[in-house]
């Protein structure tokens, strides 16, 4: 199959297409993981995005269902240098999606760094792509939304609620999904502590129904700004109960604070982000996956930043004891990546237990 991916400044790759036929618009990103394509792909943040992976050699060891993130695919296209075996060609066409190979990723990647994330379009075909049709791909590439122009997050959360029990329960989370990764979840119930996953949309008092120990607010997709029914329950929820955050989820609380977000130029997609905890002066070795950050110096008060990136010095994580808040930029339940940070977990659910404690003694 054919395969062409053009870039709105003008670039043109030609490759190889494989998964399904198919031609899709979407901001080009790059991911520096060395192994997880499949929980990369089925990742809900990278929804509305066509990913690129730094590695070159990917489809090596297939495709299990266990490692889903989600349930099925979520990216909109799939760049990568060598395509190794038949079952990641069959995956992207079980669930629609183009992915094209032969491609200089190196390329890519330099290009991204240097000039931004850029919106592309890719089309595979079992036809040749005559070069007539170039000008024309390059104008529609040109003329499609910006990312911080569409709300993604409707499309990725729940359109109920779910209840994932622990049967020996010893606290209790309402998990806002904005877009949640399945090991966020089981990472949770792994601690014994009952999940209540809630859509985006879910109202402040369908939340404190439930009266849970603590909140987490998921990672999720696109502009933390566009989530604007979310970071206003967020708001009112602000000392009535422990609040978390996970990526998008950290942004929407940062905005719920009365701090502010921006786009990065290529920001953090991989297994290698070197996060400083200033008050345990250790360094941890994280997975993220985010485009957007909090504002360094946006936030006044009581809440303070504590997590850095070692890279580049964006805030990674906000606390406020206080308001019982904590939440954090990267990713500590990996998949993939390493498990440096998982104990943030255990912080999340002590948080909501010395809360209940608190307010069982007052």
């Amino acid at each position: 199959m054919y395969g062409i991916l053009v870039l709105e400044d003008g670039t043109v790759l030609k490759g190889k297409g494989f998964g399904a036929e198919k031609e899709i618009l979407g901001e080009l990103v790059f991911n520096t993981s060395m192994t997880g394509y499949v929980e990369v792909l089925t990742d809900p943040s990278y929804k509305g995005q066509i990913v690129t992976m730094t590695y070159p050699l990917v489809g090596n060891y297939g495709v299990d269902e266990s490692w889903y993130e989600s349930e099925g695919i979520k990216v909109e296209g799939f760049v990568i240098k060598d395509l190794t075996g038949k079952e990641l060609d069959e995956f992207l066409k079980k669930y629609d999606v183009p992915g094209i190979y032969n491609i200089d990723t190196r390329f890519i990647t330099k290009k991204i760094r240097s000039k931004g994330v850029v919106k592309a379009l890719l089309k595979t075909s079992s036809e040749p792509i005559e070069d007539s049709k170039i000008k024309e791909y390059v104008e529609r590439t040109k003329n499609h939304r910006d990312l911080s122009e569409i709300d993604l997050v409707p499309m990725v959360s729940t359109e109920k609620v779910i209840i994932h029990k622990s049967e020996n329960e010893v606290a209790k989370c309402v998990l806002i999904d904005c877009g949640v990764k399945k090991s966020i979840i089981k990472c949770i119930l792994d601690r014994n502590c009952t999940v209540i996953q809630v859509p985006y949309n879910a109202t402040p008092e369908e939340i404190l129904d439930y009266n849970p120990d603590f909140i987490l607010v998921s990672n999720g997709p696109g502009d933390p700004i566009s989530v604007k029914e979310t970071i206003e329950t967020v708001k009112s929820l602000i000392g009535k109960v422990p609040l978390t955050g996970i990526c998008l989820g950290h942004q929407i609380i940062t905005l719920a604070l009365g701090g502010e977000t921006y786009k990065m130029k290529f920001g953090h997609r991989g297994g290698n982000q070197p996060v400083k905890d200033l008050n345990r002066d250790i360094v941890y070795i994280t997975p993220q996956n985010h485009g957007y950050a909090t504002r360094d110096n946006s936030l006044t008060g009581e809440t303070t930043v504590c997590n850095i990136n070692l890279n580049d010095n964006t805030v990674e994580g906000l606390i406020s004891k206080n308001k019982n808040i904590f939440c954090v930029q990267y990713h500590p339940e990996a998949c993939p990546g390493p498990h440096d940070a998982r104990h943030l977990f255990d912080e999340m659910i002590n948080l909501g237990l010395n809360y209940r404690k608190c307010k069982e003694e007052e």
